[in-house]
């Protein structure tokens, strides 16, 4: 008779993880976009504008290590699924809040940016634990790498799109379009997304590739295996020790400068084509896309030749800090920029520099590899508390720069830094990369 062969329901939770995750970048990407529209009906300046955008962060970051704790307690699917559920919530209601007097507007819609912050915070430390749990320690870099591209793939999905809802229904549309896509998603979720060992369509073949492989298949309800549970409180001893070991400290580092990156391109960077390069709103939505379709390409290649490296004999640590270096040299061409005149010549650079930054996104593997057994879901917030903590410094930086300077040259250059700090983290900070082993008292029983 012929082998049976296992069944490959990983790669579906993968897709799963990077729909979600394409969503809640687009939530980020949707005020880039309706940003351009909106400062001008309701008066804003850069510095105003800045902190507009900064303020989905500021919950989002505030909110993480609280999310990786109700994460490990109560498990993926329903944190996850009822964050998709409460941000398209205030999506919903970000369009109506556009109708207020604009002194009023702005207060309220940064009230709103706040809370779609918080409803988003478990999205990717939840995409971390599950990653963790359904993935051997060979393919973490591809399907960390896969839902982690989502954040360039939403510029190339969601720019052209809120471009021309902007343009044709106005700003307000942008919003109300994301909740349609929000409650879509999160009824597709409940119905995809379960543990390894409690999801219906695997079967035991594939369940003892991951288990062999290292995955953490324990760390979701309905395990019934005899791995160790993980721990599923949040305590400030964990964090501690989380903070006292050198090299995840330098992950976490690495990361807040990565997000950097990010958070230029998907706030400032449409704004950029508008003001310092004269495109239209709408052309503005389809070139954007361009240098994010870049980002996604080179997103999962960095994932592809960081687990190639790995089959091929290297070490976890070259096999991760390769692209992660090669990455952010790549990063760092987006300063030409301040030296061309030609759209062009910009879009050319800026897609080198998108590309560079994916190819070395892979913080979200490192984490996987690295995570203690029984703080993944906690170690993953903190790890995404410290990035995102980007997201409200850089908004609000580039928004003084640009205001103080009346160009982007400066924005670039700080941005650029930024891409060579993340080498500093990861060369001599963070060392040879491996599972933190922390001595952590684990409590007996409990749920998952």
């Amino acid at each position: 008779m012929p082998e049976h062969k296992r069944t490959r329901v990983r790669y579906l939770i993968v897709t799963m993880l990077f729909a979600a995750s394409a969503y809640s970048y687009g939530d980020r990407v949707v005020l880039s976009i309706a940003g351009i529209a909106l400062s001008k009906e309701l008066h804003m300046d850069a510095v105003k504008l800045g902190y507009l955008f900064s303020g989905f962060s500021w919950a989002y970051v505030v909110a993480q290590l609280p999310s990786g704790g109700l994460l490990d307690r109560y498990g993926s699917k329903r944190v996850y699924g009822l964050s998709l559920v409460c941000s398209s919530f205030f999506a919903f209601l970000v369009g109506f809040a556009g109708y207020l007097p604009a002194a009023i507007a702005f207060a309220v819609i940064f009230g709103l940016r706040l809370m779609a912050g918080l409803a988003h915070s478990p999205i990717f430390p939840g995409n971390g634990r599950i990653v963790a749990a359904w993935f051997p320690t060979a393919e973490r870099g591809r399907a960390s790498a896969i839902f982690n591209s989502s954040q360039y793939f939403a510029l190339v999905l969601f720019a052209p799109i809120m471009g021309w809802l902007t343009h044709a229904l106005g700003w307000r549309s942008c919003f109300w379009f994301l909740t349609i896509i929000g409650l879509s998603l999160a009824a597709i979720w409940s119905k995809v997304i379960y543990g390894v060992r409690s999801h219906p369509r695997i079967d035991q073949g594939e369940i003892d590739h991951i288990e062999r492989g290292g995955g953490l298949t324990a760390i979701e309800p309905g395990a019934g295996t005899t791995q160790a549970k993980p721990a599923n409180k949040l305590t400030w001893s964990a964090i501690l020790m989380l903070l006292s070991n050198r090299m995840l400290v330098g992950v976490y580092i690495g990361q807040y400068c990565i997000t950097t990156l990010t958070w230029f391109f998907i706030t400032w960077f449409p704004v950029y084509l508008n003001q310092a390069r004269h495109m239209s709103i709408v052309k503005v939505g389809i070139v954007a896309a361009l240098p994010a379709l870049c980002g996604s390409v080179g997103g999962i290649l960095g994932g592809v030749v960081s687990d190639k490296l790995l089959q091929l004999g290297h070490s976890l640590t070259f096999a991760r800090k390769a692209p992660i270096v090669g990455g952010m040299l790549l990063s760092v061409t987006m300063i030409g920029c301040n030296y061309v005149n030609a759209q062009w010549v910009v879009i050319a650079l800026m897609s080198l520099a998108f590309f560079g930054k994916g190819f070395g996104a892979l913080g979200w593997t490192v984490i996987a590899d690295t995570s203690p057994k029984g703080l993944v879901g906690i170690n993953g917030g903190l790890f995404n508390l410290i990035g995102n903590m980007a997201g409200i410094t850089t908004p609000i930086v580039i928004g003084y720069l640009v205001k103080r300077t009346g160009s982007f040259n400066d924005a670039l250059i700080f941005v650029a830094a930024t891409a060579l700090m993340a080498i500093v983290a990861y060369l001599p900070i963070v060392g040879e990369i491996k599972r933190a082993e922390l001595k952590y008292p684990q409590p007996q029983g409990g749920a998952a």
